[in-house]
């Protein structure tokens, strides 16, 4: 009885020593190590390394720098309404392919798992002037850009003017008009452009007034009936101022007359060209052919060669209309026309010889002459009796 209960003192001061002892036969053993516990930080007595373990605390979450991110913004237009189906255009540096994007029913959009870093938007839309902005995406930053405005596209028509025929015509027109043998006597039936466009009628009739009213016309009218006079040709007329006027009239009747008729009104009618087209190249007996064919024939308004029916037969009509005013005494009806008509493609054939060889050369201004073309691309001049060679 002794023993065993020595024994279980000494357990009991076993469990005591190493503080085992069941709460039931020591109740104060439990609470005294929550009195022993670790001092707070800061506290007296505290050791070093209970203070850094206490400082320590968990790390906030870093983000990848490669984290994608989002851009959305909204598309209107001038006046902030929304822009609907606009094309949206994503292009970045350090992302491939390239996004795209349609705006919705209320003009926004949103591209997303973008790389960060440099970005460029490009925005269109039909009737809109293009528009882009740029900036630089963060690390799954989700970026909504300011409303993006568009400008209405500024309308613009390429117009190409190409002259029509007539106003190319019409300007070859002006520079024959500017043509004058010595700076003074008209040459204006004459074209040194090789492919010349055929004139209008009513060009035609431009021409045959403007020679008609030059005041070098009137002037050579008047050398000719003073060579008349001085020779006492159509003697009829007598002699003195009344002769010389009418000689005069007679002389500027004939050179109207055949211009008008062999230059204007057949050429009309028969679609034939009135001009002669220099031909400036070749051999000599090449171009001496080629002046005194073209007595006979000229080029139509269809660009053939044709028998000259135009100058032909404005000799014989002015030649006719002549024989009203002429004395009878020196004339004897068709025959004189005749006669008349034959002289005039005499004097049309040395008239283009000079054109060809000579007068070219004595009219300042003239540009140099281009190659010329076959003869399918020339004309002719008339010359009328009684008319000055132009």
């Amino acid at each position: 009885m002794h023993l065993m209960t020595s024994r279980r003192v000494a357990v009991w001061t076993v469990w005591l020593g190493l503080g085992f002892l069941p709460c039931s036969l020591a109740p104060s053993a439990q609470a005294q190590p929550q009195q022993s516990a670790t001092p707070a930080a800061g506290v007296p007595g505290a050791s070093p390394t209970d203070e850094s373990v206490d400082q320590q605390s968990p790390n906030s979450p870093t983000l990848d720098p490669r984290s994608p991110g989002r851009i959305a913004s909204t598309v209107v237009d001038q006046t902030g309404a929304v822009v609907v189906g606009a094309w949206v255009k994503l292009t970045s540096e350090n992302q491939t392919p390239d996004q795209q994007v349609l705006t919705g029913d209320d003009g926004q959009f949103s591209l997303a798992n973008i790389a960060p870093g440099p970005f460029h938007l490009a925005i269109s839309a039909a009737g809109f002037a293009p528009q882009s902005i740029s900036g630089t995406l963060r690390a799954g930053e989700a970026y909504t850009a300011p409303p993006i405005a568009l400008m209405l596209a500024t309308a613009t028509t390429e117009l190409r003017v190409v002259p029509t025929p007539t106003e190319v015509a019409q300007d070859q027109i002006k520079e024959q008009e500017k043509q004058r043998v010595l700076g003074l006597i008209p040459n204006f039936y004459v074209s040194y452009v090789y492919n010349a466009v055929p004139l209008t009628s009513r060009q035609k009739f431009q021409l045959a007034w403007k020679t008609s009213v030059d005041p070098v016309s009137f002037a050579l009218n008047g050398v000719v009936a003073g060579v008349q006079q001085s020779q006492n040709n159509f003697s009829a007329y007598g002699q003195g101022a009344q002769g010389y006027a009418k000689r005069y009239g007679a002389a500027y009747a004939d050179f109207v007359s055949g211009t008008f008729i062999g230059s204007a009104i057949l050429p009309s009618l028969l679609k034939q060209d009135p001009r002669y087209f220099y031909k400036g190249t070749g051999s000599k007996s090449s171009r001496i052919l080629y002046a005194l064919a073209n007595s006979v024939i000229c080029k139509g308004d269809n660009g053939r060669w044709q028998p000259n029916y135009s100058s032909v037969g404005g000799n014989i009509a002015a030649s006719a209309i002549s024989t009203l005013y002429y004395p009878a005494t020196d004339h004897n009806g068709a025959a004189f026309a005749f006669e008349s008509a034959a002289f005039g493609v005499g004097a049309v054939a040395a008239t283009n010889l000079l054109q060809e060889f000579l007068i070219r050369k004595l009219i300042p201004g003239v540009a140099n002459h281009q190659s010329a073309k076959p003869p399918s691309v020339k004309g002719k001049l008339s010359l009328m009796p009684g008319r000055e060679a132009d």
